[in-house]
């Protein structure tokens, strides 16, 4: 007899505001299939990396105020996108609960150790200094990186710890973070075969 099939853990989260509109919808067991239009070009780029490398099937459809700055829109989808994890991920049976990945881009190399704990957290460390002052690809600063970590984090129920071990170039820093992060979501996400219920002595995350 074959093991029944799990359903997908899905979301679909809408929030409006006066200073952006974001529709997104993901698939925690998808190949990593994306359609992102966030009217914040970088932003595209860093969350399709982001669901290629945790294979999360992931639109997102927003518009904002950026012509007075890429922030509110930014934070607002890294608010959404963290909303949607957490009600997919429903009660968390079954999941490896932890995942881990250190991964390059050229002379960038990040880590990230990912706990869907339930408990907001994050420490992020090493990006050089100035880092969160460049613009990368015209619209997007540095400090938005951790900034949508942090909402991302929070909302999503994770902790989550990401390091910069070596990097100069501003892109690949932002680029090597989110891979990273998504490579150690994706690990801690990934349903154990191993694993009875609830991964924790609590019985609950």
């Amino acid at each position: 007899m074959s093991a029944p099939v799990q359903p997908h853990r899905t979301a679909s989260v809408r929030r409006a505001t006066s200073e952006s509109t974001v529709e997104l919808e993901l698939d925690l067991d998808g190949t990593g299939r994306s359609h992102i239009d966030t009217t914040v070009p970088f932003f595209d780029h860093l969350l399709t990396a982001f669901a290629k490398h945790s294979l999360t099937d992931l639109t997102v459809r927003a518009s904002g105020d950026t012509d007075i700055d890429a922030h509110h829109t930014v934070e607002d989808i890294s608010i959404v996108l963290g909303q949607a994890i957490r009600e997919a991920l429903g009660d968390k049976s079954g999941i490896a609960r932890y995942g881990d990945a250190l991964v390059p881009l050229d002379e960038a190399l990040a880590q990230a150790v990912v706990d869907i704990s339930g408990r907001p957290y994050l420490v992020h460390s090493g990006e050089p200094d100035g880092f969160e002052l460049h613009l990368i690809g015209g619209h997007f600063t540095g400090s938005l990186v951790r900034h949508t970590f942090e909402a991302i984090s929070f909302h999503a129920g994770l902790t989550v710890h990401l390091t910069l071990l070596a990097g100069r170039d501003p892109h690949h820093i932002a680029e090597a973070e989110y891979k990273a992060f998504a490579r150690a979501f994706r690990q801690a996400k990934a349903l154990d075969p191993l694993v009875e219920g609830i991964p924790s002595t609590k019985g609950a995350l």
